[in-house]
């Protein structure tokens, strides 16, 4: 369950096209934990900027909606507008930069697929080369950071690999392996 996300467009006179009735506001988001994507109502008056990330789960006693009235619904990629699109990639890379705790758990756990194939080759722009290189490494001592990967590996932006990984999962609704997105 999502309990945040990032806004990636707003849309103050609402959806393009349809009816000539009166429409409401919307946002397009992107959850900063599972990655998924919605479609929101914000509460009236208040201010969104693309890139803010909101709360957008249930109201509790110490923690209420105060930007987001409602998520009105999830959606797929190809529900999303241009403008959502441009900035997707932009909102990965600052929840993979936010929780780079968990990313780098990655590099420092993933495991072998099969005989022929290493979890960490799905990764695009990571080659046999630069991985075995992050295995040898990792033998050394688990990684602290993207820094101390990029420094002890060579790999110069882990972040980006990650990011670009997790953008082909939003986007292809049939892929065999989801290393990063839920579904």
């Amino acid at each position: 369950m999502e309990e945040y996300a990032y806004i990636i467009d707003y849309l103050p006179q609402g959806a393009p096209g349809g009816s000539f009735g009166k429409k409401e506001p919307l946002c397009y988001a992107l959850g900063d934990d599972e990655f998924k994507l919605f479609e929101l109502v914000p509460k009236a008056g208040a201010m969104i900027t693309i890139g803010d990330r909101v709360f957008i789960g249930k109201d509790t006693a110490d923690q209420k909606r105060d930007v987001i009235d409602h998520v009105k619904r999830r959606i797929n990629f190809n529900d999303l507008t241009s403008n959502a699109v441009a900035e997707l990639e932009y909102a990965v890379t600052d929840i993979v930069l936010a929780k780079q705790d968990r990313f780098i758990r990655f590099f420092n756990e993933a495991e072998a697929i099969s005989m022929r194939k290493h979890l960490l080759e799905e990764l695009p722009g990571l080659g046999k080369k630069s991985m075995n290189a992050v295995l040898e490494e990792r033998k050394k001592g688990n990684f602290k950071d993207f820094a101390d990967l990029t420094e002890r590996t060579g790999v110069k932006t882990p972040e980006k690999l990650i990011t670009a990984r997790i953008c082909l999962e939003i986007e292809d609704p049939d892929r065999k392996r989801y290393l990063f997105v839920s579904r």
